[in-house]
């Protein structure tokens, strides 16, 4: 009874261009659509590895460390990508963009760029954030993360501030940009980024001499603005949510209230969240499989030593005096060039996104690859770690000539300091060699025997659905159930929905809410009207949703449902002293038994192991 505009709604204008493609290529004769959709989401998973190759080669300034970053991803593939067993995720389509948005940042903060490697830098920061946005609906949540890690470096003096607020600038444009071509989505409209990039801009305008002054000073002004940009995102957000009259977002907020402590809710929407392993915190046994690669092992190293150098850093510059001091000899403070902390704030806020939401843990798993690569093989990172361990040795090997200019002690220095340079150079390649050369010599024939494995679905039970509604249902019929199984029916069957797995729209949370009680404890004669409210001909039933075994008890989807309806959950153990019994049976079991109440509203017209269809009274 609804017409959904999928421009709008969904994120697949990727799927539109691909259908362009494919039809104005001469390639329909020898490749079906399924394959060439297979085959491109797969070339553009290549292109993610050449992005993380990428980033990893402009931090470390070798190609060896690119060629690890890859080797790497590829080994520990089941906790990087989700490609080879949900290919048609939004995902799988967004994350090599923001690969390659990460690649050309990296590139823009490197210091001491020209201007025409400045623009081009930006121009790649823009399509690629562009494309990201265009085919992800979770876009602005992980821009906005990134976007506080500017707002981080930019306020401790390791970002200029210029670079901070072109790159500000362009994720705004491209979520303003993505807005119009989705029909101006309300939820982009209202999306925290926007109201944190016009914050910051705002503030700074406000706010001004705030990198002068003695040390607590600076702490204290520093503190002041980031209370003054936090209170005037939320005042612009609730402002503009306020008048657009925006609830589209609002179940991702109470589930992070509830995830996150700040109150227990009744919510179905939240709780079918909070109940999903996938929204859950990340398993120690990914660390296990990420060590057996020896992956984690070099991550850990690389961020201790990173991390030690930033306190310093930013210690430094809130003092004032870490850059008067960087061109004195032997005297010597810690760096940490813009482009590094860049990528370490990165997987620093991608790490904790990881631990807290395993759905997330992809993020942070292929820049775990980029920044660990980094690590064994930067220059920086072995050399702030011999000086810390007071490991070099100047007389093991020979240094380079001295200059005739330099004297006495000019010339010891040179000596240690060329020393300590060729200790450094056979240590960052000596190390990633040996990784890849254990790392080939473990993996390799393992990879090679998967590649030579051939799979299929089977699926017996929903083929047989699938094959009794195209033949025994008009095409105009409108079918009722779980949100995944009616993505099926409307891919293989053509027939009209009453409702759809994409959630975030709050009148679809609703209806769905809606569609759901037929799994709950409800009168067949209200779970009736309820359906014909939204035109339903056929409602189909699942035992695997009816008799959940796959969740514990009160995340079972029968159980929020009761707890939502203010009812008692099924089986023992306790509930809260306000839940009552329900008045009525569980639908979805009680419909089996053809007593009159539901034959009357009902008629059943398919079944097998699996799934019961029944006919609705008044149905066409």
């Amino acid at each position: 009874m609804r017409t959904i505009n999928i421009l709008q709604r969904m994120n697949v204008y990727q799927e539109v261009f691909l259908s362009i493609l494919y039809r104005s290529l001469p390639i329909q004769k020898y490749l079906e659509p399924v394959y060439f959709y297979i085959y491109t989401l797969f070339g553009l998973q290549a292109v993610y590895v050449m992005a993380l190759y990428t980033t990893s080669w402009l931090l470390s300034g070798t190609w060896l460390s690119g060629l690890l970053a890859a080797l790497w991803y590829v080994t520990n593939r089941i906790d990087t990508t989700r490609v080879e067993f949900t290919i048609p995720l939004r995902e799988n389509w967004a994350l090599p963009f923001f690969a390659i948005q990460i690649a050309a940042v990296t590139y823009f903060l490197r210091p001491n760029l020209q201007a025409l490697s400045q623009r081009l830098a930006l121009l790649a920061v823009f399509m690629s954030t562009f494309l990201f946005s265009l085919t992800w609906q979770f876009n602005q949540f992980l821009t906005l993360l990134q976007a506080l890690a500017l707002f981080t470096l930019e306020s401790l003096d390791v970002l200029p501030a210029a670079k901070a607020m072109w790159l500000y600038g362009i994720q705004t444009a491209c979520l303003v940009l993505v807005c119009i071509l989705q029909f101006f989505n309300s939820m982009i409209l209202g999306s925290l980024l926007i109201s944190f990039n016009l914050s910051v801009v705002i503030a700074r305008k406000l706010q001004k001499n705030l990198k002068s002054g003695a040390l607590l000073a600076r702490v204290g002004k520093l503190v002041l603005h980031s209370l003054v940009v936090l209170c005037l995102t939320l005042l612009l957000n609730g402002c503009v949510k306020k008048t657009l009259n925006l609830k589209s977002d609002e179940h991702i907020f109470k589930f992070l209230k509830a995830k996150f402590g700040f109150g227990a809710t009744r919510d179905f929407d939240a709780n079918l969240y909070l109940c999903e392993e996938a929204f859950g915190l990340l398993p120690f046994s990914t660390f296990q499989r990420l060590s057996d690669t020896l992956l984690f092992y070099a991550y850990v190293f690389v961020l201790l030593v990173t991390v030690t150098a930033a306190f310093v850093v930013a210690f430094q510059n809130l003092r004032g005096c870490g850059r008067q001091q960087q061109g004195k000899m032997e005297v010597h403070t810690v760096d940490l060039t813009p482009d590094t902390a860049y990528n370490l704030m990165h997987t620093i806020v991608f790490g904790l996104l990881a631990l807290s939401t395993m759905r997330m843990k992809y993020l942070w798993t292929s820049h775990m690859c980029v920044f660990a690569s980094f690590g064994v093989c930067s220059r920086e990172v072995w050399g702030l770690l011999l000086k810390c361990v007071r490991l070099h040795s100047p007389r093991r090997v020979s240094p380079a000539p001295c200059p005739s200019s330099f004297d006495d002690l000019s010339c010891a220095c040179h000596a240690r300091s060329s020393a300590v340079v060729s200790q450094i150079s056979v240590i960052r390649y000596a190390v990633p060699t040996l990784t890849l050369l254990y790392l080939s010599y473990k993996f390799w024939p393992g990879m090679m025997g998967e590649l030579s494995e051939l799979r299929e679905f089977y699926d017996p039970d929903t083929v047989e659905l699938m094959d009794w509604i195209n033949s025994n249902t008009p095409r105009r019929a409108v079918f009722a159930g779980s949100m995944q199984l009616l993505a099926g029916v409307k891919l293989c069957t053509g027939r009209t929905l009453t409702n759809h797995p994409h959630y975030e729209d709050s009148s679809l949370r609703e209806r769905t809410r809606a569609v759901y009680q037929i799994y709950a404890k409800r009168a067949p004669e209200d779970v009736h009207a309820l359906l014909r409210s939204f035109g339903a001909d056929y409602v189909i039933l699942e035992d695997s949703v009816c008799f959940e075994r796959r969740h514990r008890r009160g995340c079972r989807l029968r159980d929020l449902l009761d707890v939502a309806n203010g009812h008692v959950m099924d089986g023992p153990g306790e509930n809260d002293p306000d839940l009552k019994p329900a008045k009525h049976p569980r639908f979805c079991e009680e419909i089996k038994r053809n007593l009159p109440p539901y034959t009357t509203h009902f008629t059943r017209v398919f079944q097998n192991k699996t799934f019961h269809v029944y006919k609705l009274s008044g149905s066409k």
